[in-house]
Formats: structure tokens, C-alpha cells, sequence
């Protein structure tokens, strides 16, 4: 049996064919000529795409503040340190290490070859950030992941 496909629908099937492909991409494939079979159609989001809404579906596991809980620069740090990512930095590394002043929400990204490099790269921070703001550091949050549960960062 042949069946009779709208516009419409053939650009949804098209924006299924294409693993569910934006409109504005399928539009630029469309205009360069880059898939054969693909109609020169003006492809446009008019409804959602069942699929496409499922799988952005996230949930906020915490409910944003809007409220500084801090007074000044560096009285509490946020640190994490992610790693081994799949695509090495430019300069040779793996991980990074993360920290984020509460206050300002000003973002530090250190890039490092092991773990146990984290401790050195903090201290030279301290160091640095101290001197530059001219205060000091009270508290730190963290992961409590080993490389910030030892000796060293106690």
C-alpha cells in the first residue's frame, strides 16, 4: 500500500532518518545538496518530537539559590577534580582540577597529568589567588574524593 506523505511529515521522517537532526541543520543539508534523496523542503519545528523530548529531559537534583552565602572573595571554594577524560589537553593532561570561588563564582581550570599532581597545584594557587586578592582562604568544599582527603590538604 503507498502512502501519501504530507510536507509536513516528510520532514519529520527525515529529522527521524537523521537521528533526530535539528531543523536548522536539516534546512543547511537541504540547501548544499549534501544527502541524496533528501527533498528541498523548508524543514520547520512545529511540534515537538516525542523522542527528541525524552531524551533532554534532565531533573534538578537541587533547587538553584540566588543567594550569596558568602561576604567576601575566597571565604569558601568549591573544588572537584575530573578525570581522565577521554581527549588529552592541550599540554599532555588528563585531568583537571576545578575551583570556584563561592562569592564571585569566578572559575579556576588547572589541567594535570595524574592525580597526584593536586596538592602541588593547589599550594601554587593559594599562593597566587591570596596575594592577588589580599585575604585568605577560610573554607573548602569538595567531593571529599582521595586526592583531597589526605595529609597533605589536612
Amino acid at each position: 500500500m503507498n502512502c501519501l506523505l504530507t510536507r509536513n511529515d516528510e520532514s519529520w521522517l527525515w529529522h527521524r532518518r537523521l537521528a533526530h537532526i535539528q531543523m536548522h541543520h536539516l534546512n543547511r543539508i537541504a540547501s548544499k545538496e549534501l544527502v541524496v534523496g533528501l527533498p528541498k523542503l523548508k524543514f520547520e519545528r512545529d511540534k515537538l518530537c516525542e523522542a527528541c523530548q525524552k531524551g533532554k529531559q534532565t531533573k534538578s537534583t537541587f533547587k538553584p539559590l540566588n543567594v550569596i552565602s558568602t561576604s567576601k572573595p575566597l571565604e569558601l571554594l568549591h573544588m572537584d577534580l575530573f578525570g581522565p577524560s577521554r581527549t588529552m589537553s592541550l599540554g599532555g593532561n588528563y585531568y583537571g582540577l576545578v575551583i570556584v570561588d563561592d562569592h564571585s563564582r569566578f572559575t579556576w581550570t588547572f589541567f594535570i597529568a595524574t592525580k597526584d599532581e593536586t596538592y602541588h597545584v593547589f599550594k601554587r594557587f593559594v599562593k597566587v589567588v591570596q596575594n592577588e586578592k589580599d585575604c585568605s582562604i577560610s573554607s573548602i568544599k569538595s567531593d571529599n574524593g582521595r586526592e583531597f582527603q589526605n595529609e597533605k590538604f589536612d
